[in-house]
């Protein structure tokens, strides 16, 4: 009887600890993004330091599972925190355009998160022009 007691007492206190932002398996939100980031005109061998603005337009909170590149000149930094309803959240990514061609060049940056669809792409676009 003791156990039947101190079971149902902890499954209490686990279950009142329980906030209603907290995050779930199935909760779907939405983001609003810039498809097109646009650096302008850059020198070749510069860095470029893309700030993505990704903002929660949903009700659930947003959770950023990865953020991946189409090349290993570009490198992001993928946020660990949750994006609260209503806020916004910058992804940091960097071109190195050191063996780029020059010219007009397309970096995609594709975030994974909780939306759907789950995956949204932004293009990092810059001119490249010699030294």
């Amino acid at each position: 009887m003791k156990k039947l007691l101190s079971y149902t007492f902890l499954f209490l206190i686990l279950v009142s600890c329980s906030g209603n932002d907290a995050l779930e398996v199935g909760n779907k939100t939405s983001i609003e993004v810039e498809p097109i980031y646009d650096a302008g005109k850059v020198v070749k061998g510069e860095i470029i330091e893309a700030k993505i603005r990704v903002r929660n337009t949903g009700v659930y909170p947003l959770a950023i599972a990865d953020v991946t590149t189409s090349c290993s000149c570009t490198v992001p930094e993928k946020p660990d925190e949750l994006v609260p309803p209503g806020e916004e959240i910058i992804i940091k990514a960097q071109v190195d355009t050191e063996k780029t061609s020059g010219g007009l060049i397309n970096k995609s940056v594709t975030i994974v998160a909780n939306t759907e669809p789950s995956t949204t792409t932004v293009i990092i676009r810059a001119e490249v022009t010699k030294k």
